[in-house]
């Protein structure tokens, strides 16, 4: 970015150019000082992915063998803002010539603690400082994992941290690995946090990120490089020659860094997460999402492929969950697909979704209550993550939280929808023995693992946040079966995975079937889940002051701005807007459109609480880089059926660098499925009708025109090309002080909009909504 890009900040910020005598007299060296830390500025030399030297500016001018390099440093900085800077370091070769050469800005810490909290968005979670296992994708787990009360959090083979005594560290990243190019770290005994935003690219290509940790542990190096010369890039759970190359220089050549520093006070964990969610936005700027698909048009093209799935085979009768026909429960979409069908309330879905609740409850359930993750087409049960030192089929402990919340929501739509005389006794002692069973394993573990045997109730595999949703599925349980000491577990559950998992560590991990512990952000929005329905059935604000560190978590999940993406690749081509997509794991290192597998709806809920548009944004993001994946006539992603979409928007080279910006030619039900889920449990537009506050969540332009006690008018236009149904939820600041229920969705009028139109209409509390 050149320099004139600053003058946006004429009006409030202060510049000040640097002559550099002395690079510790920078202002950013000043912010720094309070980690004892230093910013150093280099130009590295390579042989391939080789180090040869590195020279290092400590005047403006620097001379080495083969050419003359000037730098130039401009600072800008907010007024009574002490605890930020914002960098353009310009890097020249003035004369003679380079080869294969990188520029970069590193900040150097001294009196370095490794029990520091070290972030990197969707790659580095407390530094990846744990045990690993495997050189590849979903590795198996050693035995001494299994039965194990005492076994340590345990990750796949990614960047890292030693955990090793008198080992150095090497964590080499490029911007595409994480969903935000940042790195971010708290300090416990100074009590500080440290944040650093840079952009993707330059002209010389992705920027480099590299936490560089000595063998003592006593110094850190964070680093930010035009380009990324790693010796080796991150695959999925291994590690593959980077294939990276530093350009050749010839003279008056340039390159610009730009960054953003924060060092500032923070008390403790959370309080960092909470920063890295309000400044993550404030380098790259306001993302620009597309209005592509009205949300109806998602909900009619999913639903009725859904419709097209739904099977009779040997094993019994339901929706395919993927593309074969075996069953696989929660997680990717098995009995979560079908509430959407239930809400289509129509007959043939009702039944449909019926004979898959008789399937799931008379097929899948072991004698603990517990369910049984999967079983194929013939009736075969369908182990998952088996060791062959012990033969007790296990089930993913997500997989049973998923029931428990969606058996549970089945039970309450029917109920709403005026069907509750339809629900079989079968159905409940189904969802009633299942919560019973979570909370005998509360009783005599204190938590509830990462893999059970739904025939004895035992934890195979302990630790890890599997239970995520665990207190979501329990709290509902218990307001609708009347068991109050089901809420208290919920409770004392939440409250534990918060304070080991969230506070403590800064992650939260072990909630997808195919990786490890790894963190995941398929944890992080499950336990946000919990939080907000701890808060919808107590009331209590410490869940919501709780939901907004774990929002903040999730948020480090989520691409943060639209990356630029190859111009020849399928997103690229598309000119697709991608901020929004969510990346899956610290192994699994791509992004996806959408909650696997959910509405966030809580996130929505979180928004009204609270009234952070921050909330909305999220959200708001993520629906609408979902909108971007979806296969439609002149915007081909999957190649397969129109509405249909997948779980791959990959930025970064994990899978080769060939397949940047390329969708993988499939579909994933689970995709569809939160597709489904957005479009019906967010609101299309919400009015605050006392504040007059108005947020579009869908793919129209919505403008409050005027408003007095008789109702407001609003002018809707729809630039689509696809007619939209636009649902409304309007209410008042009284009517905002009840937290929002699960059904609430079935009272929001609709407006049709068509394609291409621009309407006016009137939101009255009398009338509810008229075209004017």
């Amino acid at each position: 970015m050149s320099m004139k890009n600053l003058k946006v900040w004429s009006i409030c910020f202060f510049t000040l150019s640097l002559s550099v005598p002395s690079i510790a007299q920078q202002p950013v060296n000043q912010l720094l000082k309070n980690l004892h830390g230093s910013l150093k500025m280099s130009v590295k030399e390579f042989n391939g992915t080789d180090l040869l030297s590195e020279h290092i500016f400590h005047k403006n001018l620097l001379q080495t063998k083969t050419g003359s390099w000037a730098l130039e440093v401009k600072t800008t900085s907010p007024p009574k803002q002490r605890d930020v800077i914002e960098a353009v370091a310009s890097f020249r070769l003035n004369s003679g010539v380079a080869k294969s050469t990188a520029v970069a800005v590193s900040f150097d810490f001294s009196k370095w603690n490794p029990k520091n909290y070290v972030l990197v968005p969707a790659a580095v979670y407390n530094s990846n400082r744990y045990r690993s296992i495997g050189n590849g994708y979903n590795p198996d787990y050693p035995k001494d994992m299994y039965y194990n009360p005492k076994v340590p959090l345990t990750i796949s083979n990614n960047p890292r941290l030693s955990i090793e005594d008198g080992k150095a560290s090497l964590v080499e990243l490029q911007s595409g690995n994480m969903a935000t190019p940042a790195m971010c770290f708290y300090s416990e005994t100074e009590k500080k946090g440290f944040i650093v935003l840079t952009e993707q690219l330059t002209k010389l290509g992705a920027n480099g990120l590299t936490i560089s940790e000595t063998a003592k542990k006593d110094s850190c190096s964070f680093s930010v490089s035009a380009p990324a010369v790693r010796k080796m890039a991150a695959g999925f759970g291994d590690f593959h020659l980077s294939g990276d190359l530093a350009p050749d220089w010839k003279q008056g050549d340039e390159v610009e860094l730009k960054f953003r520093v924060y060092v500032f006070n923070a008390e403790n964990i959370p309080a960092l997460l909470k920063k890295f969610m309000k400044v993550r936005k404030s380098l790259s700027g306001l993302n620009h999402p597309r209005n592509l698909l009205p949300m109806s048009k998602t909900f009619e093209l999913a639903t009725n492929i859904c419709k097209g799935n739904f099977v009779q085979v040997e094993a019994g009768s339901y929706y395919l969950p993927e593309n074969n026909k075996n069953f696989q429960l929660g997680w990717v979409s098995g009995m979560m697909n079908t509430y959407p069908m239930l809400a289509l309330n129509d007959k043939k879905e009702r039944e449909r979704v019926m004979a898959e609740l008789d399937f799931v409850v008379t097929k899948l359930q072991g004698k603990s209550g517990y369910f049984f993750g999967g079983i194929k087409a013939t009736g075969e049960l369908i182990p998952e993550k088996m060791s062959p030192n012990f033969k007790p089929v296990q089930a993913m402990v997500r997989k049973n939280a998923d029931a428990l919340l969606w058996l549970t929501k089945h039970l309450l739509l029917l109920k709403a929808e005026g069907y509750g005389a339809s629900i079989k006794p079968e159905w409940e002692n189904a969802t009633r023995n299942l919560a019973a069973a979570f909370v005998r394993t509360w009783k005599k573990d204190g938590e509830f693992g990462q893999y059970i045997v739904p025939e004895t109730g035992e934890i195979a595999v302990y630790n890890s946040t599997g239970g995520a949703i665990v207190p979501a599925g329990l709290a509902m349980a218990s307001d609708y079966f009347k068991e109050k000491e089901w809420m208290e577990v919920a409770a004392n559950a939440a409250k534990f995975y918060y304070k080991r998992d969230v506070e403590k560590q800064g992650l939260t991990g072990g909630h997808c079937g195919d990786i490890s512990q790894d963190a995941d952000a398929e944890s992080t929005f499950g336990f946000l889940e919990s939080l907000m329905a701890l808060y919808y059935y107590t009331g209590q604000k410490e869940w919501l002051d709780r939901a907004e560190v774990q929002v903040a978590l999730g948020a480090s999940w989520v691409f943060s701005y639209d990356p630029v993406f190859p111009p020849k690749s399928a997103i690229g081509g598309l000119k697709s807007n991608m901020a929004g997509a969510i990346w899956a794991s610290i192994q699994n290192k791509h992004a996806a459109p959408g909650i696997c597998t959910a509405s966030g709806d809580y996130i929505f809920k979180l928004f009204r609480a609270t009234g952070n548009v921050l909330y909305a944004d999220l959200i708001r993001d993520i629906q609408h880089a979902h909108a971007e994946a979806i296969n439609m006539p002149g915007h081909i992603t999957t190649n397969y059926l129109i509405g249909s979409s997948m779980e791959r928007i990959q930025l970064s080279d994990a899978e080769g660098k060939g397949s940047i910006g390329n969708f993988i030619q499939t579909r994933n039900s689970w995709t569809e499925t939160n597709g489904m889920l957005m479009a019906l449990e967010i609101p299309g537009i919400y009015l605050n009708v006392d504040t007059k506050k108005l947020y579009v969540f869908d793919h129209v332009n919505a403008q409050l025109l005027s408003g007095d006690g008789s109702g407001m008018i609003l002018k809707l236009q729809n630039s689509t090309q696809y007619d939209a149904d636009v649902s409304v939820m309007a209410e008042t600041e009284k009517e905002k002080l009840k937290p929002m229920g699960y059904t609430a969705f079935l009272g929001w009028p609709k407006v049709k909009v068509k394609a291409g139109e621009t309407i006016q209409v009137k939101i009255s509390p009398s009338n509810g909504i008229t075209v004017l």
